[in-house]
């Protein structure tokens, strides 16, 4: 098995103060320019992955692809589009939660198998991958990437002489973990598969005869198709020139869909699980506002997080909302970092205050989350040197506790600043006068969800894991009490 990526770039990423997910997908079938329709789905999803894109067609019984580090307008241009003929394709935008963060890495993954070809995209973090990279390497499988995903294809291709729908089942159930696959067969069929707790999203849509696959309903917007369905937890959906066929798999005894999902990665113009992203942010900020009052000026977000929950917030108050920071959006991702003597220019490039609205005022803050909390404490004396009278902070989930192994790039407690500190240990700290983080019970009832309990995941707040892993891999949560 071989795959076609250079593994000799490596990508230089800058720092970062927010979490981030593993990655988008795309697929389409049926259309006569599936490239291109991947290259607009992928632009689309281009927030769930900055690192790398890439995009793999099915062209004369062959899977070609192109891929490279950087944004997708980077990537691809009409040229590279052109020459990625055929009538289905997927894609894929990255971030590294598992891996390092090098064009070998990057996806699609293609494969050549006794002459047939297969291509895969993976949204999520396989908890047991050193395990099975372990089994297989002990087979005689050789790995051409440091990733969690190509092991997908080391499973399915070692199953396939019992046939595409047995190896697909046979496949999945050795996975644990949080997976949405994207597929692509050298027959050009395009296959998505969900796990059985539903970690991450994938939905399924209808642009004219085509089937499309994506990670977000703002995909499908975007491209004009029509939005039909999320698949379902544990379902393999295989789309050729029959149509869309279901095979349903095994199922959690209850959802795990991330809720952060809502809070911070999706965009706020999607749909996930029939529900709207921008209201339910608003409606955290509207709890937000009942479960913590204070007296203000005015309600303000850290531009872009915060701000549909900083809406809501004012709403729910009756305080003014303005946007008392300007975002600079032509920031870059490898802008040149700053000498010791001007260590906040990183923070400040991106963001400045409006001092005429500001000075002299009692704020409210409003803020998706603090993970770190390095920007926050820069911004927050920012505004104290601007002559800001108070800074109160509501945020609008609970406290980042427990690391992530599902697929978000927090992955040990010492990452996270509220798994040391209490709240009134991370307020002084911050610098603020009154702080105050969505509780749970909020969070579960605002998001308007029928029985919340079964349909979330919520591990990173309360450290109730849904699926099980390895004792090195959990000693940070068994070390406080798990």
């Amino acid at each position: 098995m071989a795959t076609d990526t250079d593994p000799n770039f490596q990508f230089p990423v800058s720092n970062f103060n927010h979490p981030r997910e593993a990655c988008g997908v795309f697929g389409i079938y049926g259309h006569p320019e599936a490239a291109q329709i991947t290259y607009f789905g992928l632009y689309a999803l281009q927030h769930r992955g900055q690192e790398s894109a890439g995009i793999a067609v099915h062209q004369d019984r062959r899977i070609h692809a192109h891929k490279g580090m950087g944004l997708v307008p980077d990537v691809f241009d009409a040229a590279h589009l052109a020459e990625l003929g055929g009538g289905s394709a997927i894609g894929h935008v990255r971030y590294s939660t598992t891996g390092g963060s090098i064009l070998v890495n990057a996806q699609p993954f293609v494969v050549q198998h006794r002459g047939r070809f297969y291509a895969v995209g993976h949204n999520g973090n396989l908890v047991n991958a050193h395990i099975l990279r372990a089994e297989l390497e002990a087979a005689g499988s050789i790995f051409q990437t440091t990733g969690d995903s190509e092991i997908f294809l080391h499973l399915l291709v070692r199953n396939l002489d019992k046939g595409l729908d047995p190896a697909l089942r046979e496949t999945v159930a050795r996975l644990r973990g949080a997976y949405s696959f994207v597929a692509l067969t050298s027959r050009g069929e395009v296959i998505g598969i969900k796990d059985p707790n539903g970690f991450r999203p994938l939905c399924v849509g209808r642009l004219n005869g085509s089937f499309v696959l994506a990670s977000e309903s703002c995909a499908l917007d975007l491209i004009q198709a029509e939005y039909v369905r999320e698949v379902a937890p544990g379902e393999i959906v295989i789309i050729d020139e029959n149509g869309l066929r279901s095979i349903p798999g095994p199922r959690a005894d209850h959802e795990s869909l991330c809720i952060f999902e809502y809070i911070y990665f999706a965009r706020p113009d999607s749909t996930i699980r029939d529900a709207n992203v921008y209201l339910m942010r608003k409606a955290f900020g509207r709890q937000l506002a009942l479960e913590s009052p204070v007296p203000a000026d005015l309600v303000m977000p850290f531009p872009d997080s915060g701000v549909y929950a900083a809406i809501g917030y004012s709403e729910a108050s009756g305080i003014p909302f303005e946007m008392g920071m300007i975002r600079n959006h032509y920031v870059g991702r490898t802008f040149i970092q700053p000498t010791q003597s001007m260590r906040d220019f990183g923070v400040r490039v991106k963001l400045n205050p409006v001092k005429e609205v500001l000075r002299g005022k009692d704020i409210i803050i409003v803020e998706d989350s603090i993970i770190r909390g390095t920007t926050a404490r820069t911004r927050v004396r920012t505004l104290r040197e601007l002559g800001v009278k108070k800074v109160h902070m509501r945020i609008s989930c609970p406290p980042h506790r427990f690391p992530c192994h599902y697929g978000i790039d927090f992955s040990t407690r010492g990452e996270l600043i509220a798994a040391g500190k209490s709240v009134s240990e991370l307020k002084d700290h911050l610098g603020l006068d009154s702080l105050h983080y969505l509780s749970i019970e909020g969070m579960l009832a605002a998001s308007g969800v029928d029985q919340p309990d079964q349909v979330f995941c919520k591990a990173c707040f309360d450290g109730c894991y849904p699926v099980d892993f390895d004792a090195d891999l959990t000693k940070d949560c068994m070390e406080i009490g798990q």
